[in-house]
């Protein structure tokens, strides 16, 4: 553990670049943080958790004019980034196409949350120079982490260097809030009251029932829906499907597919997670009726990319859950 002094924060950035995690403190909680523009490193976010499912991930950026870059911002949004960045809120915005943000930081919506924060995170962001993608620095389905102590204590084998800013300022998670034409949303509550933001917009938030789709991190995973169908497990491919492969062996007959992009073809469960949502739209870009996904292991990532597979391939109709025998 490092205490967090400006040589600490080149220590930060350097490791950061070379594509390692970082355990960061926030105002917030303390966050697991890598480049996220560095699919492979975002990748390990998730493996580095545990369990793990593919939910967005909040964006963290030093400065709005890093945010612009990445994100549409409308003016409301804007307002509530200069009443209250830097700071414990999250704005959910529209995502610019052809950004260098990796597409598993997104987790294939169309939108991006991006937040400020205070402190010493905001400059190892700004000597990185791309933002960083960082959940709260705990394991899946423990407590988050408010002391670098605590993190060490879950994370410090997992991960390549521990910032110590002592306690978190606020101890909760961040507000998330969307700005949809009229609609301005209360996603998430967190450090930052909520009567706070409606005193600047002037405006009650809309609360959102928990059970509504996904639209920002911090709820239930939102399913990536192509627009070709998806068929799971394929031992054999059938003439004209596209492939997703994956693996050194292939299906039998995959000499039917049209198309082939393989997720990693050492077997690779990290590298096959941070290929999975541009693969499956590069697939998809292809207008091919099927999308046929070869086995995917359970074990480590490969649990949470099979959970985006599945939902993936939920059924729009009885046509599209098709799949093969487990074998």
């Amino acid at each position: 553990m490092l205490k967090t002094d400006d040589q600490a924060v080149r220590t930060a950035a350097s490791a950061l670049a070379e594509g390692k995690l970082v355990a960061i403190p926030t105002e917030t909680v303390y966050g697991l943080a890598a480049d996220a523009t560095n699919g492979d490193a975002v990748a390990g976010i998730f493996e580095a958790k545990g369990r793990p499912h593919f939910n967005p991930l909040i964006c963290h950026v030093s400065d709005i004019d890093m945010a612009e870059r990445y994100a549409v911002i409308d003016p409301l949004s804007r307002r509530l980034m200069h009443a209250f960045w830097p700071g414990p809120l999250t704005l959910v915005l529209p995502l610019k196409p052809d950004t260098a943000i990796h597409p598993l930081v997104a987790a294939g919506l169309d939108t991006i949350a991006l937040r400020m924060p205070r402190g010493v995170a905001g400059k190892i962001i700004a000597a990185l120079g791309h933002p960083l993608a960082a959940p709260s620095a705990n394991t899946s389905g423990k407590i988050s982490g408010t002391s670098a102590e605590a993190v060490n204590e879950d994370l410090g084998a997992r991960i390549s260097l521990i910032l110590d800013a002592g306690p978190s300022e606020v101890g909760l998670e961040s507000t998330i809030v969307k700005v949809d034409g009229t609609r301005i949303a209360l996603l998430r509550p967190g450090g930052l009251a909520a009567e706070d933001i409606e005193t600047v917009i002037g405006t009650k938030l809309e609360r959102i029932d928990q059970r509504a789709a996904i639209e920002a991190p911090g709820m239930m995973a939102s399913h990536y829906a192509p627009s070709a169908r998806v068929r799971l497990n394929v031992h054999e491919v059938r003439e004209g499907e596209a492939l997703l492969a994956f693996g050194p062996s292939r299906a039998q007959k995959a000499e039917n597919a049209s198309a082939t992009l393989n997720l990693s073809e050492t077997g690779n469960l990290r590298e096959a997670a941070a290929n999975l949502f541009d693969f499956m739209k590069r697939l998809d870009r292809l207008k091919r009726p099927v999308i046929a996904v070869e086995p995917i292991p359970f074990e480590g990532l490969g649990e949470a990319i099979n959970d985006r597979l599945v939902r993936a391939a939920a059924p729009r109709d009885a046509a599209i859950a098709e799949m093969d025998e487990i074998k």
